[in-house]
């Protein structure tokens, strides 16, 4: 048998929190006494598993938060617009298009046609398609400021969506900073418990060729 005392602290400390009848002052055998340092190498292991996997954890948690504000950032956008800003940035989405164009260059073509070609029917525009001018004037007079519109709300996006990134990346680099700090703690943790587990091998190591060196006397 062997005082308590003989064990290293942590030994004694991962004993008593299990076993809180145990006095400092006991007496252990030596089967016991490997058990115990055994038991403690696995713990240190398990804890170190446990750390590792917490760390995981909140790297991906960061990740999703990061997520979840890029989508509402995009909802809130869209549900704060009118029916005339909606309507507006669909006109300006079809004029801006090859679609608009193909039809428009087809209307004037057609138009021009009608009131030039033909010889049976009295041209409600004669050249120089005064009607034509005024309905082209007409429609850039109405197109100009609902283009305009949707660009002013293409440019309040693109001030929301800077807002974002510069909170996104300072929530990030903090994000960072404090896992970085993190990983800092669970390095020196796992070095720690890395020198423990080393010095319990080799206590457990030094008890065995003790016991082989008293085997070999006996023989």
């Amino acid at each position: 048998m062997f005082p308590l005392s003989f064990l290293r602290s942590s030994l004694i400390e991962n004993l008593q929190k299990k076993h809180p009848s145990v006095s400092p002052d006991g007496y252990i055998c030596p089967k016991d006494m490997r058990a115990i340092r055994t038991e403690r190498i696995q713990d240190l292991l398990i804890e170190d598993k446990g750390e590792l996997s917490q760390l995981e954890n909140e790297v991906l948690q960061s990740f999703e938060e990061h997520e979840i504000l890029a989508e509402d950032m995009n909802k809130k956008f869209e549900k704060n617009l009118t029916f005339g800003e909606r309507l507006a940035d669909k006109i300006a989405k079809f004029g801006g298009s090859w679609k608009f164009i193909s039809i428009f260059i087809s209307i004037i073509l057609s138009w021009m046609t009608i009131n030039t070609v033909s010889a049976f029917i009295h041209p409600f525009d004669p050249y120089p398609y005064i009607l034509l001018n005024l309905f082209l004037s007409c429609l850039a007079a109405i197109q100009a400021p609902i283009i305009m519109m949707s660009q002013n709300r293409q440019a309040a996006r693109d001030k929301l969506q800077s807002d974002y990134e510069y909170t996104t990346n300072l929530k990030a680099e903090l994000e960072i900073r404090q896992l970085h700090s993190k990983l800092d703690q669970f390095m020196k943790k796992h070095w720690y418990r890395l020198l423990e587990i080393q010095q319990i091998q080799i206590d457990l190591a030094e008890d065995l060729l003790e016991q082989n060196h008293k085997k070999t006397k006996d023989e």
